[in-house]
């Protein structure tokens, strides 16, 4: 197939999303990106270094239950940050935040998240989301909200769409040959708004015109899963339009899943196993998902390997970040997330500008939330449980996976989609372990690795 296509037909999202603006479900094109900024010095302030120290100390503090000395601290770093600031000024707001929240709920956390999203809803969705390309819905709700976020996620930043083009290209070349039958089954685990699957449907459809005598044509299957079944129908809905505006045969199935019935996922996956048709590839889209199944006591992610293994995957995919959230230790996970979102605000202040909404937005309302998730919440309540990946290379080899190197092309996709879209000296590629990853100036953000 023309190596170009799986590019080239990223730029087909447009039409996906447009596609859909005739139902009352439909979202609207975002808006176009905002002017670059420069990006700022990589030296920070001595100031700003200082701000970071004291918030070390705050947490600290914290963690030996010395909670007047930290409120003397926090104090301090509340009346020294802003949500307006520069990238630190910002990152200080929300991690001082996160620990005031802390010690606000040190005897019971299980609430906090979900009074956090309350408020977002009611501040956010008449200014932000509502406004500009909120899913029409006739009552707004978290999952409405979480989309907006994704939606701006994947427009404003490389993060979501990097993962995606690099993990389409490892399924494409996966399934270059395909024992003489052209099925492709992809069992995504995480399907949100689909936003991953038309480039790859272009590129397929393309790789069928390319070859016009080989039988039989290609097939598209996607089991998406996800928690609300609204989205789920929502995004099959708007898949299978763009299938058949492509002329590729496309089935969609949803595999409605609760985030705390984790178990129940792994029984679906084994009822996948049994139900499999003969000469069908599969593929398993691990983005952005895998770091949920780190549990306290490190067996449920041993389960969910062993079931995606009964598949017999003829590739699996996984994207995550390149950072160590899920550390028992409140001050390594502290330190840790300070590094990583540091690095995140400070690409935010170099692409867009300091009175961008759209940025406001994303700091608040999604990586907020994650610094609230990392520093504030305990035990089962914390989601955000990021490894860095050679705990998943270890992890998964001891499962009976192999690595299947990630290709020159994807490299290359990768890097000219960033200088196309996030024009910006900071952000770098690099190849380490036959994966790729996406870092940000001296630090590694996001990582995407094959398997089978």
């Amino acid at each position: 197939m023309n190596q170009k296509s799986i590019f080239l037909s990223f730029q087909m999202l447009a039409s996906f999303k447009s596609s859909s603006s005739s139902s009352e479900d439909a979202t609207e094109n975002p808006p176009p990106p905002p002017p670059l900024c420069l990006a700022s010095s990589s030296a920070a302030t001595s100031a700003a270094h200082h701000l970071r120290r004291l918030l070390f100390t705050a947490a600290d503090f914290i963690s030996q239950s010395n909670v007047s000395a930290a409120q003397n601290i926090l104090s301090i770093l509340s009346s020294n940050s802003s949500p307006y600031g520069d990238s630190t000024e910002r990152l200080v707001h929300l991690f001082t935040k996160a620990l005031s929240v802390r010690i606000g709920l040190s005897e019971n956390t299980a609430t906090w998240t979900a009074n956090e999203m309350a408020s977002s809803s009611t501040v956010f969705t008449s200014s932000v989301c509502k406004e500009q390309f909120l899913f029409r819905t006739k009552n707004n709700n978290n999952s409405d909200l979480e989309s907006c976020y994704y939606l701006w996620l994947n427009q404003l930043t490389p993060f979501i769409r990097f993962s995606h083009l690099t993990a389409n290209q490892a399924i494409l070349d996966a399934t270059e040959t395909n024992n003489g039958n052209g099925a492709l089954h992809i069992l995504d685990l995480d399907i949100s708004q689909g936003l991953q699957w038309p480039p790859l449907m272009q590129a397929l459809a393309e790789r069928s015109s390319s070859n016009p005598s080989s039988t039989p044509p290609p097939s598209l299957r996607i089991t998406g899963c996800g928690r609300d079944v609204t989205v789920l129908n929502r995004t099959g809905d708007r898949l299978t339009r763009f299938a058949n505006s492509l002329g590729l045969q496309f089935q969609f199935h949803t595999l409605v899943i609760a985030e705390e019935d984790l178990a129940g996922l792994l029984l679906q996956i084994r009822l996948l196993a049994l139900s499999a048709v003969q000469g069908e590839s599969i593929a398993v889209n691990c983005v952005h998902f895998l770091h949920r199944f780190f549990n306290d006591d490190g067996d449920m992610i041993g389960h969910f390997l062993s079931a995606i293994k009964s598949l017999n995957p003829r590739i699996v995919t996984m994207a995550e970040r390149e950072a160590n959230h899920g550390d028992p230790s409140f001050l390594t996970r502290f330190s840790e997330a300070l590094d990583h979102f540091m690095a995140i605000f400070d690409s935010l202040e170099a692409t867009l500008p300091p009175n961008s909404r759209e940025r406001l937005t994303l700091e608040q309302r999604w990586f907020g939330m994650e610094i609230l998730d990392v520093v504030a919440a305990e035990a089962a309540e914390r989601k955000q449980r990021h490894r860095r990946f050679e705990v998943w290379e270890e992890m998964m080899k001891r499962h009976g996976f192999a690595n299947v190197p990630i290709g020159s092309f994807a490299f290359s996709q990768a890097k000219l989609l960033l200088r196309l879209h996030y024009p910006s000296e900071g952000y770098n590629l690099q190849f380490l372990n036959d994966s790729l990853f996406l870092g940000w100036k001296n630090r590694l953000l996001f990582s995407v690795s094959s398997w089978k």
